[in-house]
Order: C-alpha cells, then structure tokens, then sequence
C-alpha cells in the first residue's frame, strides 16, 4: 500500500507554496487538500496548537506545521534528492537565503496582494470556495471576508504603511531585476537544481508574486529569465539529477542578494534578538512570547524601514547558526573566509537567545552568552 502524505493549504498561501514545491520535488506522494472552515479552525488548532496553514500529515497520523520543519522531516525518511548542499559555505548560504525568503519578504508579499485591488477577486474565489465548499457563492464570499479583514489588519503590523509604499515598490523593483539578472545565468540560486533557499523564496513568488494579477502581470512577468525559475520551481523534480555549483561556489550574480541579507535582514533579527531577550529578562525563560514584541528599525535599500518585532525570525536565524555551529573545523573555516568576502563575520557572532518554537511564535529558553555573563 503506497504512503501518501497529504499537505493542508491553499495555493494563495506565502507557505504552502513553498510546501508543495518541495514535495514535488522530492517526489514523495503527496495530495493538497484545500484547507476548509473546520479543518482550519477546529481540527488544525487541535494537532498544532495554532489555526494555520500549510500543514502536513504524514502516512503515521503526524501533524507537522512548520514548513522548515516539513522539510527536516521529510529529508530525513527520503534521502533522494537532497534540498541541503552538501558543502559548507553553499549548505551555510542556503540556510540563510531560506531565511530571509521566509521572513524578509513577507511585507512585499502581503503589500503587492492588499494594495492593489483587483487581486482581491481571485482571493475571495480561492479562500471563499475552500472555506465553504458546499456553500452557495454568496456564502463563499462571506466566508473570505473574515480573513481578508484579518490579513488587512496585520498589514501595519509588518511595516506596510503609506509613508513606506515607495521604500517597499523600489527595493522591490531592484531585488526582482537583481534575481532576473542571476537567473538569466543560472536556472536556480546555487546551481542546475534547486536547493533549500530556492524554496525559501519561491513562497512569495508561487502564492502571491507569481499569481496575484497585479503583480504577476506588472513585476514577474516582464522579467522573462525570473518568472522562468518560477515555472521551473513548479515542477522541479525534472531536474532532481542535476548538479550544483563546483568547488563550493558561490556565484557572483547572489552578491545583491546576500547584500540585502547582510545589511538588512540580519540586522532586524539582532534588534529582534535583542527585545526577546529583554522581554525574557522581565517575564521569564520558557514563557512563550507574544507573536510581536515590539518594533524594530533595519533599512530597505538604503531607506530606514520600520516594521513589527516578530521573534519566529530568531528561531529561522539559529537554525542557520547552528548550521554552522555543528560543522567541522575545516568547514568552519571555509565559511568565515567567504563571510569575510562580504564583511559579513560578525554574523556568526550574533548575541541572539535560544529559542524554541512554539507554533507560530517562540519562547526563549536561554539568555545570549553576553547576558548571562551579565547576570553571572
């Protein structure tokens, strides 16, 4: 009897799409089923501890939430076509480029789909009819009402506010012909196949980006060698058997890329660090912390760019970290010469609190090194 695992989401979902391009890739069997009203809200909350999505059950009636963790777990039982290179400054980069395409990029994201109006439609359709299957359609579109006003909602929550449109659309406009550009090179981030960071940013680009009208017709579109990877990346098992980079490389076209990881991603995540280890210091360890703490200010193609404090960023951060932390010497080495190429060492210096993920936020189960030596 074949093992089928089935993945709980919807298409328009910034996560499941990252979910089901990788199982696609891994060719393990698998079926999407639409997220209904019940399911997400009573039958999700119960198994995960959150109303979420996507969501994956496995063959053994596990319920596993986290799309990161959905991979930890399938590349462990599915050793074929491994996600995570096996070298050490493309294994340590990939940690990072899934970082920052699940994290950074939720504000463009959330902004290209809310603020132009004639993508709601297609929501409405999508989130109405998987809501509410049986429904009549008046009924559907009640149903999508709810968590179009909810997303509506965060949208200040995640810095998108009218005083920060035109920093969001340029940054945007640079990093899409930066990825057109290195794209026109190479079909995926590291190589001839896709590896972990490929599925750390084909979450924007397969449920929002890449399909929302507005978006898709105005940015991934036009930019022809980009929205070639997006179609790749939908169906990636055809180039499973391909190789990545030699020699541990690092291709040149990324630079704009790890720029913006380097000078502004990390630094909101050690601002991030920073409140959940004061909010820690007052409340306690292993509380689990709000799903924002505060707010926090990085810069966005050079332009100060405020946003929410959300602390799930430090546990996608110590997963990198401990990446590098669990290398041997030799490894290590390599990956702080090519950190130092890019002036980016200090990263691995990063005074962060452990964490441990609690469904959709953290709790701090350490102090940084720094603290604690303070309070010692």
């Amino acid at each position: 009897m074949r093992q089928t695992y089935t993945l709980y989401g919807w298409h328009l979902s910034y996560f499941t799409g990252k979910a089901l391009c990788y199982l696609r890739y891994k060719q393990v069997d698998h079926v999407l089923k639409a997220v209904n009203l019940f399911t997400l809200t009573r039958t999700i909350k119960k198994k995960t501890g959150a109303a979420v999505m996507p969501v994956l059950k496995t063959p053994s009636g596990e319920w596993i939430q986290d799309t990161s963790e959905i991979i930890d777990y399938i590349e462990s039982l599915h050793h074929m076509n491994p996600v995570t290179p096996n070298t050490p400054v493309q294994e340590f980069a990939s940690t990072l480029l899934e970082a920052w395409g699940d994290e950074w990029w939720v504000p463009i994201a959330m902004h290209t789909r809310w603020n132009y109006p004639e993508n709601f439609a297609l929501f409405e359709q999508d989130a109405g009819k998987a809501l509410l299957p049986w429904a009549p359609r008046f009924l559907q579109n009640k149903a999508a009402q709810r968590p179009a006003k909810m997303l509506r909602g965060m949208l200040p929550f995640v810095g998108i506010v009218p005083e920060q449109y035109n920093t969001m659309n340029e940054w945007t406009v640079h990093m899409l012909d930066a990825l057109n550009r290195h794209f026109e090179q190479l079909p995926f981030l590291l190589g001839e196949r896709p590896s972990l960071g490929d599925f750390g940013l084909v979450g924007t680009m397969y449920g929002h980006l890449g399909r929302d009208p507005w978006p898709k017709r105005e940015l991934i579109e036009p930019r022809t060698h980009l929205n070639a990877w997006l179609e790749r990346m939908k169906n990636p098992a055809v180039h499973a058997d391909k190789l990545l980079l030699g020699n541990d490389e690092i291709p040149a076209s990324l630079n704009p890329i790890f720029k913006s990881i380097f000078e502004e991603f990390i630094p909101m995540v050690a601002q991030v660090g920073e409140l959940a280890t004061q909010h820690a210091q007052q409340n306690g360890l292993n509380q689990r912390l709000p799903r924002r703490i505060g707010e926090v200010t990085t810069t966005m193609g050079g332009k100060p760019f405020k946003r929410g404090a959300l602390p799930y960023m430090i546990w996608m951060m110590q997963r990198a970290l401990d990446c590098y932390a669990h290398m041997a010497d030799s490894d290590k080495h390599d990956v702080r010469t090519w950190l130092k190429q890019h002036n980016a060492e200090h990263i691995l210096r990063l005074n962060l609190p452990r964490v441990e993920r609690r469904a959709l936020t953290v709790a701090v189960t350490a102090l940084p090194p720094k603290h604690m030596e303070k309070a010692a």
